[in-house]
């Protein structure tokens, strides 16, 4: 295992991550045939509790031992490290015990408050069944995801990378073949739990993986325990540990209400006040929470790869007082996040249609649907940098602000925007999406206004960039449109379709890059040092 920088960090866990989430793409072709739209609402019902209850037993301790090895590290105290590490591995182990049981339990009563009283679509039962499956799963992923935290904040960026591959692989072999063989023998409830059950395998086996990797590695081993470490007791640790969790669970817990409050609202809001029938109304909860988002992950996988890498670097220097070093970093990571995932949704936006028939085939709803709910990507993306940024600066206060201030908006208008959407005559689907935006929106602007205010970080060269990437775009788009008229995209076979889709993105691509290129963008986001070891890419003096 090799140490990497921070940019070199995000870019290996940035690929990886893409890497993962393309195989998470590209396995719900066969698995939306195999199970349909019922039974992909089915799904979204299960992962979507399973993330949130995933997110309660992990309370955040995955990034906080990230910080405190980081930090600790930094500091070269490795005996408290290594007790660190103990510490946060058995107290999340306790909690996923205590998570998935509850899941396992009280699954009946989390059932009835998501679809008791609405007639039609699936039942209570079915769902009370794929959310006990569900439950397997969190003892696994929790004590994987701190070992990764634990490897993260060495800046082993790589082996944690990898894993995730391993995870993903695993968990789409289960959920294609077994979701196949159960719609075969068993029916469609028992297909979409086997299918909720590769999340346990892949878990599991990405966690043998990493610990055979630290056994070879032997990492703490032959160090030499600092007199200052006698004085860190393992409650100090336990007491820093809890200090650092707590903002990092309500952001992840803050980021899941966002999508229960869709859970629970879109199907009964969309048919009481959306004249929507269920069916209709539990297909567009499914573009949102399952069809769309998994299609959204290609964005937001930029995100959580800059994460893996940001927080331990970005720690390191607030830890040695070096306000450059953490000024250049905020900045740098805003660059690589905006350059990289406002193309890349404006692009899915633009080919929604072919796009939408490549995987899932005919429809009128879905690509609607995802053509706007592609935008969450990029503000939840930022929302998840900012946020990694505040807690790394320890600006708490602000954190907690921005958080509360986001999600309020997002649950108190999710249903009135529906309403008023659907009288003004807007698609009243497109409420529960503009109220997610929204609500991303202002717990960024409180964020970065504080980090202006206290570490006088400028954004004018970031804005910029900005604005030079989106003319470009915009220049791609027009493209696009002027393609799209002597070649309609609707009624394309999905061959044509995925023959579009490559042609598109590709010259998009090239003309996107040799626009902000030509503007010294590219040079601004990535470094000198990278683009002169590419021969073509090397400016004169």
């Amino acid at each position: 295992m090799k140490k990497e920088s921070f940019l070199k960090g995000a870019l290996i866990s940035t690929l990886c991550i893409i890497l993962s989430k393309v195989l998470g793409i590209i396995y719900v072709i066969p698995f939306h045939a195999i199970i349909g739209e019922k039974g992909g609402a089915l799904y979204s019902y299960a992962y979507t509790i399973y993330n949130l209850f995933l997110t309660l037993s992990t309370v955040g301790l995955p990034l906080a031992i990230s910080k405190i090895v980081s930090e600790y590290n930094t500091l070269d105290y490795q005996d408290a490290k290594k007790r660190s590490y103990k510490i946060a591995f058995y107290f999340t182990l306790s909690l996923s015990i205590v998570s998935s049981l509850t899941l396992f339990i009280f699954a009946p009563i989390i059932s009835n408050l998501i679809k008791g009283g609405v007639s039609g679509g699936n039942s209570v039962s079915d769902i009370v069944f794929v959310l006990r499956v569900a439950s397997t799963a969190i003892f696994f992923s929790t004590i994987l995801s701190t070992t990764r935290g634990y490897l993260q904040g060495h800046k082993f960026i790589s082996v944690s990378s990898i894993s995730q591959i391993i995870e993903q692989f695993v968990r789409v072999l289960v959920i294609i073949f077994g979701s196949y063989i159960g719609i075969k023998i068993f029916g469609l409830k028992e297909a979409v739990g086997i299918a909720v059950f590769g999340a346990t395998a892949g878990a599991m086996v990405a966690f043998i993986y990493l610990r055979l990797k630290m056994k070879k590695t032997k990492i703490d081993e032959n160090y030499i325990t600092k007199r200052e470490e006698t004085k860190i007791t393992n409650q100090y640790l336990f007491k820093k540990l809890i200090k650092y969790t707590i903002p990092f669970v309500i952001t992840s817990v803050i980021a899941s209400i966002y999508d229960t409050v869709d859970t629970f609202t879109i199907v009964k809001g969309l048919v009481k006040y959306g004249n929507m029938d269920v069916d209709s109304a539990e297909a567009v909860l499914g573009v949102i929470a399952t069809w769309g988002n998994k299609l959204n992950m290609i964005v937001t996988s930029i995100a959580s790869g800059i994460v893996v890498s940001l927080l331990p670097n970005l720690t390191s220097d607030f830890v040695k007082k070096n306000i450059a070093g953490v000024k250049e970093k905020v900045i740098k990571t805003f660059e690589l996040l905006l350059y990289l995932v406002i193309p890349m949704a404006v692009g899915l936006s633009t080919l929604a249609i072919p796009v939408w028939k490549i995987f899932y085939g005919n429809s009128e709803l879905g690509p609607n649907v995802f053509k706007v709910s592609v935008f969450v990507a990029v503000f939840s993306s930022t929302f998840i940098n900012v946020n990694v940024i505040m807690q790394s600066l320890n600006r708490y206060k602000t954190v907690f602000i921005s958080l509360i201030s986001g999600v309020l908006f997002k649950a108190i208008f999710n249903v009135p925007l529906i309403i008023l959407f659907n009288k003004i005559g807007i698609n009243p689907y497109y409420a529960s999406i503009v109220a997610t935006i929204t609500g991303f929106s202002i717990s960024i602007f409180i964020s970065l206004r504080d980090l202006h205010k206290t570490f006088k970080i400028n954004y004018n060269v970031l804005i910029k960039n900005i604005i030079i990437c989106i003319l470009s775009i915009l220049v791609v788009v027009l493209l696009i449109k002027i393609f799209e008229i002597f070649v309609p995209f609707t009624n394309l076979s999905r061959f044509k379709s995925i023959l579009v889709v490559s042609i598109c993105a590709l010259i998009g691509a090239i003309i996107y890059f040799y626009l902000t290129y030509k503007n010294k963008v590219v040079e601004e986001v990535f470094g000198n040092s990278i683009l002169n070891k590419i021969p073509f890419l090397k400016r004169g003096k």
